[in-house]
């Protein structure tokens, strides 16, 4: 398929770096213009989680039905994904899942929220963006790594059951379930039309970059990762590609970012609404890089964000993605409530908003 697109001077990496730089600047001007976030539909404003939450399982229901429609028509297969490993190191999901959930509420945002607001001038997302890169990297290849090795070697043999796929019924069976319940908690969250039409179209990109990096690009000479949207690996990418770059190539997960950033930067600027914004207190400062470095180790851990093991990952029908999403929201939630039961006041007074 590479081949006859006539990519001939150009390989696979090189290609997907552009397909990346494409896709997160679509993504980052919807992501702007519908304020996706995970986040803001759990324990964000009690008047503003539903229609919030509405945008997120608009996404999730494209994104399910796209991605299985795909594997129905032989284009992409998961069977070979790290998500379908047969012994799932569920330690390290939960505990990363728990505590990127926590880092996301003490940052105001997860990883693509916070991506799309340093696109809007934003310094503390850009601050929490670069220490959330660091520490995701240094739980990957750093001085963390010894702590992803050691929960990592805690697994539990699920066999063929690592997928829904196996349960009675199939994989378009539980694929429909899923697509179908998200769907219809949408259309009843109150939404614009319009706004749910720009959660459908980011749901849309889940299944054309696994289509695009697993069969478009495929080359088997010149294999790249087959992977779709996600934040916490593609921001390790990008900084060790930044500082390193004259021996470190670019790939998609690098170009996603830049993408992104720059079209919530473009996005933001038509619509008016760029702001530069910084940190108001040291006390703020210090939250939000301790939310920062949660995330990254986290993220890692977890083997996604709410993006790479929510969004993308739950349409694969991995129970790894499910176990991480649920210990995500779990993390978020007893986080939120810690913090609202804190002196202080509550997780939303604890800082500057960052929406």
């Amino acid at each position: 398929m590479f081949e006859t697109l006539g990519f001939e001077t150009l390989g696979p990496r090189e290609v997907s770096v552009f397909f990346g730089l494409a896709v997160g600047a679509l993504f980052g001007a919807l992501a702007e213009a519908t304020r996706f976030c995970l986040r803001r539909g759990l324990v964000g404003e009690a008047t503003e989680r539903r229609s919030a939450l509405g945008v997120w399982l608009m996404a999730l229901a494209i994104a399910v039905a796209g991605t299985q429609g795909a594997v129905h028509a032989g284009w992409i297969g998961f069977g070979e994904h790290r998500f379908m490993a047969g012994d799932l190191p569920v330690l390290a999901i939960i505990a990363g899942g728990l505590i990127f959930g926590a880092g996301m509420v003490l940052t105001r945002g997860c990883a693509s929220r916070l991506t799309v607001l340093a696109g809007t001038g934003n310094l503390r997302a850009l601050t929490v963006l670069a220490v959330f890169a660091i520490a995701a990297h240094a739980t990957l290849k750093g001085v963390l790594a010894p702590l992803r090795t050691t929960l990592g070697s805690y697994t539990v043999a699920f066999g063929d059951t690592v997928s829904l796929d196996a349960l009675p019924g199939g994989a378009l069976l539980w694929a429909a379930l899923i697509a179908v319940a998200a769907f219809i908690s949408a259309l009843r969250s109150g939404n614009r039309p319009t706004i749910l039409l720009g959660a459908a179209l980011i749901g849309a990109l889940v299944p054309a970059t696994w289509i695009g990096t697993g069969f478009v690009l495929y080359d088997e000479f010149d294999p790249i990762a087959f992977e779709s949207l996600s934040f916490t690996s593609p921001a390790a990418e990008t900084l060790f590609w930044t500082v390193a770059s004259s021996s470190i190539p670019a790939g998609f997960g690098t170009g996603l970012i830049g993408g992104v950033i720059a079209g919530a930067a473009v996005l933001s600027f038509l619509a008016g609404r760029f702001r530069w914004q910084s940190f108001s207190s040291p006390r703020e400062t210090g939250r939000y890089l301790a939310g920062a470095v949660l995330m990254g180790v986290g993220g890692v851990l977890a083997g996604g964000c709410t993006v790479g093991a929510g969004l993308a990952g739950i349409p694969t029908l991995s129970v790894a993605a499910i176990l991480a999403l649920l210990a995500i929201v779990a993390g978020a939630r007893i986080t939120d409530r810690a913090l609202s039961a804190s002196p202080s006041g509550s997780a939303g007074s604890l800082a500057t908003p960052a929406e």
